[in-house]
């Protein structure tokens, strides 16, 4: 069955100042019809409210916090993996004599440097005990030479490391002990140098973000017969009013849209020169950049959505076991979606064959059907789902996935709770949502959201015969833990 959206919605807001055609029924089309006629039309003076509730800000303060800031960019350091574990290759005949050789080549999660870490400073020492695995084939070998990027190992089984692949490209090798001989000590050729943690930074800038709406001092005292009620609660009959809201509704909508998409710019781009000149900075990483380059993105088993089985979901769980295993996640997701986890999860129940046991498993004919999930349970994680309005509007998200393909964004999972960071800026260590917002505030200037009106209109500010509303933000998104969260495709 194919739906066919209505092609007539005033849908687009306009950018000019004066009242249009558009915005008004027009009672004079023809001599036979609107107040040319001599028959009094029946006004239906309120303005329908066909969209329902048009904004879509509310997701970041469901999840996270807001914060001031005084500086230009917010500086944070997040923990480092607390054990030993590399990728790279192996040479079975490599060291002296004859054992082997294992060739680091990145750290566990793909690093070849960054945060402290490089391939020659990569924490493991003489007299380490180790796991090698590649294949089908785990080896139990001690470290006996490290020379830079090259460790000498010695199997405990074999002379050399049997069954293990030189051809294999991703052999893994964990650290997980060590041994001496009676009487070793720490000195001569072999001696064993104290790790450091290693050092993970991220930092973020905010950005200024600005709109305005302006009317003029005529047309602010005019009055119509279109009865509006804005987003926030004002009604009345001059259609300023309407104008002036959804320019600041709009407004509070690109605060949060611009938290969630934005980017920051490619030294020298056509973006990064046209705003602020070559090699300056600019753009800042919002929640759905910082997820794709520092978090986890699944697309679904064989590349589509399927949250209409576990195998995803499963999936999932193995991956979070790898990061911080944090129990309770929060799914923000859009209607396919939300309904394939719906359906999936009832045919969970094998009396819901039928489809009467959705939800409410004690569902009868004299009441109405739960066919819905808020959550489960799945291992040792709770995930609570949630419909994300931005991922479904057609004048947001909601747009944009209707064509993008493999690219569309189904859904973000995100960790609750808080995670405890150190905050260079204040010097100590400070417990925070995993996402929160930083806006430029001072006890001179509060940029988290001004709002300003000048000209003649009013309170006069100016010689100017209009009113102008003045809008400025100036903040940036903190996405802390990444490796916790997901963004779905």
């Amino acid at each position: 069955m194919a739906i066919s959206a209505g092609s007539a919605l005033n849908s687009v807001a306009s950018s000019q100042k004066q009242t249009l055609s558009t915005n008004y029924l027009d009672l004079a089309a023809t001599a036979n019809e609107g107040w040319a006629q001599q028959y009094v039309p029946d006004l239906m003076e309120k303005e329908a409210e066909v969209f329902g509730n048009r904004t879509i800000s509310g997701f970041l303060s469901q999840i996270g916090a807001e914060e001031p800031m005084t500086a230009d960019q917010v500086v944070w350091s997040e923990q480092s993996r607390l054990h030993i574990s590399l990728k790279g290759t192996i040479d079975l005949n490599g060291g002296a004599g004859t054992q082997g050789r294992f060739v680091v080549v990145t750290d566990i999660d793909g690093n070849v440097s960054g945060d402290g870490f490089t391939i020659a400073n990569h924490g493991v020492r003489v007299n380490d005990t180790v796991l090698l695995s590649s294949g089908n084939t785990v080896v139990k070998a001690l470290v006996t030479a490290v020379s830079g990027a090259d460790i000498d190992v010695k199997s405990y089984e074999t002379a050399v490391l049997e069954g293990l692949s030189e051809t294999a490209s991703a052999t893994t090798l964990l650290v997980y002990g060590s041994e001496f001989k009676k009487g070793d000590t720490y000195g001569g050729s072999d001696a064993r140098t104290a790790n450091e943690p290693t050092f993970k930074s991220f930092s973020n800038k905010p950005i200024i973000l600005k709109d305005y709406y302006e009317v003029s001092g005529s047309d602010a005292s005019r009055i119509g017969w279109v009865e509006i009620t804005s987003e926030e609660g004002q009604s009345g009959y001059m259609w300023y009013l309407k104008a002036e809201s959804d320019t600041r509704s709009r407004f509070t909508d690109y605060l949060e849209m611009s938290m969630l998409e934005s980017q920051v710019a490619a030294a020298a781009s056509v973006a990064d020169t046209a705003l602020a000149g070559a090699g300056t900075a600019t753009g800042t990483q919002g929640l759905f950049d910082a997820i794709e380059e520092r978090g986890n993105v699944t697309s679904g088993i064989s590349g589509v959505n399927a949250a209409t089985d576990l195998a995803e979901f499963d999936a999932i769980l193995a991956e979070f076991d790898k990061q911080g295993a944090i129990e309770e996640n929060m799914m923000f997701v859009n209607r396919a979606t939300s309904l394939a986890m719906d359906d999936m999860l009832a045919s969970m129940n094998s009396y819901g064959a039928g489809g009467t046991s959705y939800g409410v498993f004690s569902n009868d004919e004299d009441m109405a059907l739960n066919l819905g999930f808020s959550g489960f349970r799945r291992g040792s994680y709770d995930f609570y789902k949630s419909d994300f309005r931005y991922l479904n509007d057609k004048a947001t998200r909601g747009g944009i996935n209707a064509t993008a393909g493999s690219a569309a964004i189904r859904g973000v999972i995100i960790p609750a709770g808080t995670s405890s960071v150190y905050d260079q800026n204040l010097g100590k260590n400070l417990t925070r949502p995993f996402l929160h917002v930083r806006y430029r505030a001072s006890q001179t200037d509060d940029r988290k959201m001004k709002t300003w009106v000048t000209g003649s209109v009013g309170a006069a500010t100016s010689s100017l015969d209009a009113m102008q509303l003045h809008f400025l933000s100036e903040r940036c998104l903190i996405t802390q833990g990444a490796n916790n969260f997901m963004i779905m495709k």
